[in-house]
């Protein structure tokens, strides 16, 4: 049995909301549950209308597939909905730059089959927090080549340059992962304003404990903006 929770914060320095998320343990098309959140970028009016854009779009796609394939339906959304994006983004100069991180994420039997594109995350908590995705970001890039620490990447002046989003060019990549669950094991996905603003221990600590998941993930929120709330904030608990 699946529980999950999705919630959304604009935070305490921002006057609108780009991140979008969409949660639900039913089935979507051939796909038995998905869960994705998205992080828009852009202008005052595209940045929001480019993650929400997505997502629907997105969610169509998936409804409408033929496959069986979970990396097949996931993979062939998202490439149709970075082409519909491009489409939006060429019909308005208010939209130029238009674009939005996107993780996806969906669990069939013991394992979840995750995509992603940008720098909003998935998490798995076991023994200890581990980020499955890998950001597609420039201080990722800096820290695999050894130019900065892992420990500098969340405080450098370029954390928020992303090198892959929906939208950004006319055809996009996205990482696949699939892990297999274990026993008693939590998934959490976010956007940055969540992992920029919390340290990967308070998260394990908030995720590990007895409370409820509402619970949980209104905590996270109220540690993020405690921190500063620099960024929108958006999160999905699932515990299976």
């Amino acid at each position: 049995m699946i529980e999950a929770y999705a919630l959304t914060d604009v935070g305490k320095t921002r006057s609108i909301n780009q991140d979008y998320v969409y949660c639900t343990g039913k089935p979507v098309g051939k796909l038995p549950n998905l869960f994705i959140v998205a992080d828009g970028m852009g202008g005052h009016k595209a940045g929001d209308l480019a993650s929400k854009f997505s997502v629907q779009t997105f969610v169509e796609q998936v409804r409408s597939a033929k496959s069986d394939n979970p990396i097949t339906v996931i993979s062939d959304a998202i490439k149709y909905t970075n082409g519909k994006l491009v489409e939006l983004a060429a019909t308005s100069p208010d939209y130029t730059g238009m674009g939005t991180t996107f993780v996806a994420a969906t669990i069939i039997g013991r394992s979840v089959y995750v995509a992603n594109v940008g720098d909003s995350r998935l998490y798995i908590l076991s023994d200890e927090l581990r980020q499955v995705t890998r950001d597609h970001s420039l201080v990722e890039e800096m820290v695999t080549n050894g130019t900065i620490a892992r420990e500098e990447a969340r405080t450098h002046e370029r954390k928020n340059v992303i090198t892959r989003a929906i939208g950004g060019a006319e055809e996009v990549m996205a990482d696949f992962f699939e892990v297999e669950l274990g026993k008693d094991e939590i998934i959490l996905m976010c956007s940055d304003g969540l992992s920029n603003m919390v340290e990967d221990g308070q998260i394990a600590s908030v995720l590990s404990s007895r409370r409820e998941i509402s619970d949980k993930a209104r905590n996270l929120v109220d540690l993020a903006n405690e921190h500063g709330g620099k960024d929108n904030i958006s999160l999905i608990i699932i515990e299976s």
